[in-house]
C-alpha cells in the first residue's frame, strides 16, 4: 500500500470511485449525502491535482482511496463550536476522503487517517479538521473510533447540495 500525490493520471480512476460510491448510494447500498452530477464530480478531482493537494492511495498498482489535504478551512467551518482556536494557517483539512467501494473493510481508510496525520505532524500543524454529512453514519462511526471530536453540525448548502447537516470535526495530534 502507498500513499502519494496524485497526478493527472489519476483523474480517471479518481472518478470512476466517485461514480461508484453514487452507483451504491443510488442503489441504496450506502448513504453518503452525496449526489451524481453535483459532487463529487470529474472536475473535483481535476481542481484538486492542478492544486497540488489530491493524495491517492494505491494497492496492487491501483488507486483505492483518495483525499484532499490542505490548509483551506470551508466558509462553512467558520459556524462550527470548535474546541481548538486556532489560526488557519495552523488547521490542515481532510476533505472528499473517498474509498472504492468493492475495497471497505480493508482498512484503506484508517491508512489514509494515518496519513493525513503524519503529513500534518511533518508540516508542524497539530490540529485537524475534517466534515461529513450527518447523513453518514458509517464515516462518523469510523472518524469517532480513530478519537476525532465532533464540534458541531452546520445547516448549509455544502458543495452544491442544499439541505446539507454538516458534522464539522476536529483532533489535536
Amino acid at each position: 500500500m502507498n500513499i502519494r500525490k496524485a497526478t493527472t493520471q489519476d483523474i480517471d480512476a479518481v472518478t470512476q470511485i466517485y461514480d461508484h460510491i453514487h452507483d451504491c448510494e443510488e442503489a441504496g447500498k450506502m448513504t453518503i449525502g452525496w449526489q451524481r452530477g453535483v459532487y463529487p464530480v470529474r472536475a473535483t478531482a481535476e481542481t484538486a491535482v492542478s492544486l497540488g493537494d489530491l493524495f491517492v492511495l494505491e494497492d496492487g498498482g491501483k488507486a483505492l482511496a483518495a483525499g484532499r489535504i490542505n490548509r483551506c478551512q470551508l466558509p462553512e467551518y467558520a459556524d462550527a463550536d470548535w474546541l481548538y482556536k486556532a489560526a488557519d494557517n495552523d488547521v490542515w483539512v481532510l476533505h472528499t476522503l473517498v474509498v472504492e467501494p468493492s475495497a471497505n473493510g480493508r482498512g484503506y481508510a484508517r491508512a489514509f487517517l494515518e496519513f493525513y496525520e503524519n503529513y500534518a505532524r511533518e508540516h508542524g500543524c497539530h490540529v485537524l479538521r475534517i466534515d461529513t454529512n450527518e447523513r453518514n453514519s458509517a464515516a462518523r462511526a469510523m472518524y469517532a473510533k480513530h478519537g476525532w471530536r465532533e464540534e458541531g453540525i452546520v445547516p448549509c448548502t455544502f458543495n452544491g447540495l442544499p439541505g446539507v447537516q454538516l458534522v464539522c470535526l476536529e483532533k489535536k495530534i
